[in-house]
């Protein structure tokens, strides 16, 4: 009986396998031959909602075989964990060319005969960065037109299965599911897949990928698509090769497609800023030798004989100038006159990436069929979720239509929290920063004493100074805060835009996009700008420091200036960031996937079918690739706002860029479940933060050259106050130090010990000495220097923006050949539209009313010509 059991156990087995054998791994319906077009899934939980998540199910389903779509459901006992149904879901011809008329899409009615671009001589040497052809241009190019259901003849229809690209018609079948109702409650029409999603009617909906990514389908009928992108672009081996954008776009879409595009592009400009950076960094190392400054301090006769006062009140003593002698020298690979080359040079850089993005991505709008997006945006309908929530109609001034809007009391209110929100959360972060400010005054005093008295420090002190070793560690603290700021601040964004019931979805967009750009704003750059404009600038002098909250003594920079610490912020925050982004995109996703497929792997691979190793994979949100933006425009403001302190700044992010166009790459294709396709022409908002950053990175590295470098004091000192022809710089070091009487300390500030007996120390600072009339006040020399500063950032400002305006309107923003071919495109789309309608009046004059049908041959005729005229 035993026996028996288990072989009819077997047979089951065996026939579950047979049955399912066509479509276990298959994109199509039990048929072989209607493609699932979208996917649904639900958990048959029973819980107390139970039957109203069934009904809910029951009435949306029948909507949509209603809106003409057909279902095929899996059985739970079919599921690999017998829990999971599956409803595939098939878009009918009828349904596709429908809805293509309403979402406005663009079809093929004519091969492009257009000359292709004239072959760059380069291409030979750039041959091992190509693709092969087939993978980067997938398709023939065409003249498209929009669809239109009275003109099917018309468009290159070969076969109705295919016409529909899988990515057109995932979206025309989401476009349904978005606003598909589902019964009515709390007297409200309810739709929509979101909110079936939200309140757990359905576990999942998503489209699927076309195979399993490391090996092809056996089904003779699919593309591949999925695998080749894995073996052509996903892998980090290919990193060096170009991106097969034409592919990506058919794959996932234009929204997509252009991120990458973007990414790919700002990556290769990296390529000339990185080199340029690097030339600065080594004429910094090679002339490390040479700096007179460094070379004073590390001189025993010179540094070594100059008593500088305590760093901090009563604990600190007296310590000598030479024991920073390392950290002046490394200073100097960052603050030297390259340093303002490379700052004017990134002003212009900024805007040849900006100017000539604008021309690749009004080429990419040309090839994609994106020209007349605008105008189609706006007659995409509204949110579904602002449709729901707004219960008041009014007319439409331009359709004439009623339509739900909010009230304008509603929105004020609703702004009023959103502003009040995100100004609590400013201010939170820069409590924060103040916090952080707070703990460099508190353990300063301590790491001073700490290197001043222990003996195991005294082979590093040199290289690690107080100041170091303060900036390090505060560094480190600040960017775990602002880790645990990100993480809480997301999730509110989220919810004040959504409060705020945006109308359309770019606007929903844009709003999210200026809330978490402004936070991460100040989030990741208020302790940057406090490094570069604050800190050491109000710090007093001996026997009058100032002091913050009238306890903690403010920070001094360095002897060689406060630009090394500014470069340890940059350096730590912003490969920090690089590093736990990467951590967070690939390994993150790849433990979930591999837990969730932890049982399947114990299963024979045809029972675990196409859905559900779909349904496994983590969900890329409606936000996914904001995320991403996100990420490299934050990185974008590191690299030109502070690139004025760190040269390197653009080679670390060339570096993190390669890497990051493969780990985002490897994520989408493998980790990730098939995005609903989705259209966009451009980058959108994040251009305009482009530019804006564009113009405040002139405005910061001037200050940064001007006040946090010592460049200009050195000038001054080169030009106006060296006494010494042969050797101008030197003797700098001791003009730059004021002189300070020990006698004159106050009992707060004055060291308990003085073991050296000394009668004076020297601070940095321009102040007459103590045997002067005006003792301790700014002399002559410290105006100098300030009016020389300030002439300094006016005229680097003035420069760099008149080059940046000029190159701006030296490059036009469409390339002449590509305007030439929109015109060309759009002159014989007009010509095979007329020409289509004059044969159709010909069978008219053929068969129906001859004067009428004459007169309309005649205007169209009149038509052509003027079109053929103009």
């Amino acid at each position: 009986q035993q026996s028996g059991r288990r072989y009819n156990l077997f047979l089951k087995q065996r026939l579950r396998i047979d049955k399912r054998h066509q479509s276990k791994d298959s994109i199509f319906f039990r048929d072989g031959v209607r493609r699932i077009d979208f996917v649904l899934s639900y958990v048959d939980d029973l819980n107390k909602e139970w039957e109203k998540k069934l009904e809910r199910r029951k009435e949306f389903e029948r909507n949509l075989k209603k809106a003409g779509l057909e279902l095929e459901t899996e059985d739970k006992k079919e599921s690999e964990d017998g829990k999971i149904y599956f409803v595939k879901i098939h878009a009918p011809w009828e349904v596709l060319i429908t809805y293509a008329e309403v979402l406005n899409i663009k079809v093929p009615i004519k091969e492009n005969d257009i000359p292709s671009m004239v072959e760059n001589p380069l291409d030979c040497m750039l041959a091992p960065l190509r693709l092969p052809e087939k993978v980067m241009h997938p398709e023939p190019d065409y003249f498209t037109a929009p669809f239109s259901k009275d003109k099917q003849e018309l468009y290159l229809i070969n076969d109705e299965s295919t016409f529909f690209s899988p990515s057109m018609r995932n979206r025309i079948v989401n476009y349904i599911l978005t606003r598909c109702p589902y019964g009515t409650e709390e007297g409200k029409k309810k739709f929509g897949i979101k909110r079936l999603l939200n309140n757990g009617t359905y576990s999942a909906a998503y489209p699927l990928h076309d195979c399993q990514y490391w090996k092809k389908a056996n089904d003779p009928n699919c593309d591949n698509e999925r695998y080749t992108l894995y073996m052509e672009w996903a892998r980090f081996l290919r990193f060096y090769k170009e991106q097969p954008l034409d592919l990506i776009r058919k794959y996932y879409g234009e929204k997509i497609g252009i991120y990458f595009a973007w990414l790919g592009f700002y990556t290769e400009m990296l390529f000339l800023a990185a080199v340029v950076g690097l030339i600065c960094f080594f004429y910094g190392l090679f002339t490390m030798d040479e700096n007179m400054s460094s070379k004073e301090i590390c001189d025993p006769a010179i540094g070594g004989e100059i008593i500088m006062c305590p760093l901090c009140d009563r604990e600190c003593d007296y310590w000598r100038l030479n024991t920073t002698c390392e950290s002046s020298e490394y200073s100097h690979l960052f603050d030297n006159v390259a340093t303002l080359f490379f700052a004017i040079f990134m002003g212009i850089w900024v805007t040849l990436f900006l100017e000539f993005w604008k021309r690749r991505q009004a080429r990419l709008k040309y090839e994609w069929d994106l020209v007349d997006f605008e105008e189609e945006q706006q007659q995409l309908q509204l949110r579904p979720e602002y449709e729901a929530k707004c219960t008041q109609k009014k007319k439409n001034p331009v359709t004439q239509e009623m339509e739900p809007y909010l009230p304008i009391t509603s929105q004020a209110v609703r702004f009023c929290i959103s502003g009040t929100t995100v100004l609590f959360w400013v201010s939170l972060i820069i409590a924060s920063m103040i916090a952080v400010i707070v703990y460099r005054l508190a353990v300063y005093a301590a790491f001073a004493s700490l290197m001043e008295n222990t003996q195991s420090l005294e082979p590093i002190s040199g290289l690690l100074t107080p100041q170091l070793a303060t900036s390090v560690t505060a560094s480190c603290l600040n960017f775990v805060i602002i880790m645990i700021l990100n993480f809480l601040y997301e999730r509110i964004a989220i919810w004040i835009t959504d409060m705020e019931i945006p109308r359309t979805h770019m606007e929903y967009e844009n709003r999210l996009t200026m809330k978490m750009f402004l936070f991460q704003f100040v989030n990741y750059y208020s302790s940057c700008f406090y490094v570069a404009f604050f800190k050491g600038k109000f710090v007093g002098y001996p026997g009058a420091y100032t002091y913050m909250f009238n306890r903690w003594r403010n920070e001094e920079c360095d002897p060689a200036g406060c630009l090394i610490e500014l470069t340890t912020q940059l350096t730590i925050v912003m490969a920090g960031k690089q590093i736990w982004g990467n951590i967070q995109e690939a390994i993150v996703p790849w433990i979930c996937n591999w837990w969730g497929r932890r049982k399947a792997r114990n299963n024979p691979e045809n029972l675990y079918s196409r859905w559900e190793q779909d349904h496994d994979l983590q969900t890329f949100g409606a936000l996914g690739l904001f995320y991403e933006y996100l990420e490299m425009v934050i990185q974008f403001g590191f690299i030109t706002l502070f690139v004025a302190s760190f040269p390197l700044a653009p080679l670390l992010a060339l570096m993190n860029n390669i890497l990051e166009i493969r780990v985002d790459s490897w994520k989408l294709t493998t980790q990730y479940r098939r995005p609903v396709a989705a259209k966009a022409h451009s980058i959108g908002v994040w251009q305009e933060i482009l530019n804006g950053m564009a113009i405040l990175s002139v405005v910061t590295n001037a200050f940064i050259v001007a006040f946090t470098s010592d460049m200009i004091p050195r000038l001054v000192y080169y030009y106006a106050y060296s006494e010494n022809e042969d050797s101008p710089m030197s003797g700098y070091i001791n003009n730059s130090l004021s002189v300070f009487q020990i006698s004159d300390f106050p009992d707060r500030n004055k060291p308990k010990m003085n073991p050296g007996n000394f009668v004076i120390c020297r601070y940095r600072d321009y102040r007459y000495p103590p045997d002067h009339e005006r003792k301790y006040l700014h002399t002559m020399q410290f105006w100098h220097i300030l009016a020389a500063k300030l002439a300094f950032i006016i005229i680097m400002e003035h420069v760099v923006f008149i080059v940046k305006f000029f190159v701006a309107w030296m490059i036009p923003d469409v390339p002449s050949d590509v305007k030439a071919k929109i015109k060309r495109e759009k002159y014989l789309t007009q010509k095979i539209l007329h020409e289509y309608e004059l044969e159709k009046l010909k069978e008219k004059l053929c068969h129906g009313d001859k004067l009428a049908s004459e007169k309309e041959f005649i205007a169209t005729e009149g038509r052509m010509e003027l079109s053929r005229a103009m």
